[in-house]
This record gives structure tokens, sequence and C-alpha cells, in this order.
């Protein structure tokens, strides 16, 4: 209950206060703006091709085991109720990360026991012999202190790592032209992320305190990594940082661009992808029109009526 009054909170917040700003709304309708799927990065096609499959074969795959488990179906609308989302958003989230990044396991258990596999394993976050800690404390990052939400916290401090230590030299030491997420928040390899919504640490530490007061999970902290991994991988856990990842970026494009995106599953799923709604909301405000899905959110939008067959 107090989680269903916490969301009609947000709602009813999110309308009072602004009620000319929503009048001017712009509302991105359904379907693709793309005739044809965008191109599908390299990277993806390299590790289709090294598994020995085909992304027809893993989008069936996925499909397949939310069409038969009739309990994880479940606890995607649950989850999205909470949140205040279509719980379409998540299952297009879901279809695209696991047709397009990973292949599916043939049960949600086996996300279980994967996760388990992590639990009280010791590793940390950081860069060379820097810790994240160590890093963030610099003087650099010092305006970010005035945040006290830890989406506007890390956020900040993503952008000046983008603005001000991305593929430069800073203090006689010298960072990758990378982004944040990879070069400090991925101690096992590049480019790795867990679990059945495939979040990396840093969005997850992003979405701490919304997941913490929706779902009452306990906050993250970066000098934990391991429980930052717990939250990321645990199905249930992970549903929850699925969601508040999408009511993040469709409050991101209401606030910053005036642009609805709730009722396209194909460009929620498209900033699950790529992330930084709040960078790319700000982009399309400058530029105008709508925006538009890339090959992952197309794919989402092309099979939305049978992917909502399976809700």
């Amino acid at each position: 209950m107090k989680r269903i009054l916490f969301s009609l909170m947000i709602a009813v917040a999110a309308i009072s206060a602004a009620p000319d700003f929503a009048a001017a709304m712009t509302l991105v309708p359904e379907g693709n703006r793309n005739a044809e799927q965008p191109k599908i990065p390299g990277a993806s096609v390299r590790r289709t091709k090294a598994g020995r499959t085909t992304f027809d074969d893993k989008y069936d795959k996925i499909r397949d085991l939310l069409a038969s488990d009739k309990k994880l179906i479940g606890k995607i609308k649950s989850t999205a109720a909470a949140y205040g989302i279509d719980p379409i958003h998540i299952v297009g989230a879901i279809v695209g990360e696991h047709t397009y990044n990973v292949d599916a396991y043939d049960r949600l258990q086996t996300y279980y026991v994967k996760a388990a596999a992590y639990a009280g394993n010791k590793f940390r976050f950081g860069y060379g012999d820097e810790t994240i800690t160590q890093f963030v404390s610099r003087e650099e990052f010092s305006r970010c202190a005035k945040f006290s939400d830890s989406y506007d916290l890390w956020n900040c401090r993503e952008d000046i790592w983008e603005k001000t230590f991305r593929g430069r030299k800073v203090g006689g030491k010298g960072y990758p032209d990378n982004r944040f997420s990879a070069v400090f928040f991925q101690p096992f390899f590049a480019g790795q992320t867990f679990g059945l919504g495939q979040v990396n640490p840093l969005t997850a530490l992003m979405l701490s305190d919304l997941v913490s007061r929706v779902s009452g999970f306990p906050k993250l902290d970066e000098t934990r990594a391991a429980e930052v991994y717990d939250a990321i991988m645990d199905p249930d856990k992970s549903l929850a940082f699925m969601a508040a990842n999408i009511r993040r970026s469709i409050d991101d494009y209401k606030t910053i661009a005036g642009v609805d995106i709730s009722r396209n599953p194909g460009i929620t799923a498209t900033l699950y992808n790529t992330g930084g709604s709040v960078q790319r909301a700000a982009a399309l405000k400058a530029r105008g029109g709508l925006p538009q899905e890339n090959y992952y959110g197309w794919l989402v939008n092309d099979k939305l009526a049978e992917l909502r067959s399976l809700l």
C-alpha cells in the first residue's frame, strides 16, 4: 500500500507542479519513425556470430522465456505498477537486451543461480590504484556536493568526467577516452552488464534513492561493490532498477524537452540501451522535433503486438 501511495504522490506532484507545462507537452505517437531498422552495431553482430546464433533465434528465445513464465510476467506487472509505468516498457527492455547484448537463459531460476555465484565476492570500483571514492573526492567534483539525490549526484559526476577527465591528462594522470561506467565501474572486463535487466553498476548507483523509496531496498554505496552487483543480478531487484530507469527517462524527457515518450516503448527501449536520458533530452530540446528509435528500440516497436500479447 505504501508503494502504491508513493507512486500516486509522484504522479499528482508532477501534474500539480506544472499545469501550464503539461498543456504544452508533445506526445510521441506509437510506432517507428524509421521505415527500416537502423544499422545494428558491429559489436552486437560479432557477439551474436561468436555465439553461433542469430538475432532472430535470440529474440525467439527471450520471447519464449517470457511467454512460459507467468510468475515473471506477474512480477513485471507489479513492479511497473509501483513505478507508474506500462509493463510493456520493461518487457521491451528485456527483449532488446537479450536479443542484441546477451543470450537468454532457459529459465528465470538460472538468473538467481548466477546472482548467487557473486555473493560474497570481494572487488571494488576504481581505475588503476585509484578507487572511485578517491576519484570523486577531487576538487573538480566539489560542485556535485549540493545534490542529495543519487540520480542528480551521479549524473553530475558523470558530466564532469565527460568534460574534464575523459581522454585527458589531469594532475599528471591520463584517463581513457571511454564512458565513466566503463572506466570505473567494471572490475571484471569492459562492457560487462549483468542479470535479467543487464543494468550496469553506475546506473544502479544513480537509481538507488528512487528504488529505495519505492521498492524499499537498501540504498547502494560505491564502496560496497558486491552489494551493487547483488542488486543488479538478483532478478527481483533488477526489475525494480529497470522500472526506475524507465521512469527516470520518461520524466527527463517531460521536464527537460517537454516531450511525452510514455506511449512509445521503442523510444524508452532506445534510452534503456543508450543511457544518458538527461543529456539526450537536452539535445532534443535544442534541435526540436521528435525522438527517433535506434535499432534496439525499432525491434520493440516492430514486435509490439506480439510483446503486448505476453502481458
